[in-house]
């Protein structure tokens, strides 16, 4: 598993490993990156292409970001509201292969005005439910601006996600990427659920 970590960061020529709660509290959760083999699976579904525009939040250090840019070509924007990991976000911009396509945005995400162009949302349980009711009315503004097919990604989500996301009248769940079978020990949140805009 670290033999895959590392080999994509050498290869997206950027450095996104390791875990950082150094700026984490009861809303804002700490970084950990998504592991390679959970993007591979999500770039391999088919749900993610170059006209698609990916707002990842929580973005850490773009790996996210530089992987399905790379990989499927599409554009992404990485939202990051902790300015010492957004830095770190920037320094793997200047070398990384797959740059053209990545745009960072330091501002927290509660508050960011989602673009109109988004169409593909991406959360690895990066803040409180909270937040992240107040993240969904912004999404949902940017589709009542611009009606298009807008699915959001969950990966490993947690019963207060999932809970709060089944409430909604808006949003529909549209499938899931197992993951389980990627890792040790059977955990049924291995997994990315999605769900989309029914408006």
């Amino acid at each position: 598993m670290a033999d895959n970590e590392n080999t994509w960061d050498k290869l997206l020529k950027i450095k996104t490993t390791g875990r950082d709660d150094s700026n984490s509290d009861q809303y804002n959760y700490p970084y950990e990156p998504t592991p390679y083999s959970v993007l591979e699976r999500l770039a391999n579904s088919g749900l993610i292409g170059k006209k698609d525009v990916v707002l990842d939040y929580g973005c850490g250090k773009g790996r996210v970001d530089f992987f399905l840019s790379y990989q499927t070509k599409a554009n992404t924007i990485g939202i990051e509201y902790d300015e010492r990991i957004f830095k770190t976000a920037l320094d793997n911009h200047e070398n990384a292969i797959s740059k053209a396509k990545v745009t960072f945005v330091l501002a927290k995400a509660q508050e960011y005005r989602v673009p109109s162009e988004v169409n593909r949302c991406y959360f690895f349980n990066p803040f409180s439910v909270e937040i992240l009711s107040k993240v969904i009315t912004r999404i949902k503004e940017a589709y009542y601006e611009n009606p298009r097919e807008v699915l959001l990604f969950f990966y490993y989500p947690s019963v207060e996600y999932i809970v709060y996301l089944m409430t909604l009248d808006e949003l529909e769940f549209y499938d899931e990427i197992e993951c389980e079978d990627l890792f040790e020990g059977n955990d049924s949140r291995e997994r990315i659920m999605i769900f989309k805009f029914n408006g």
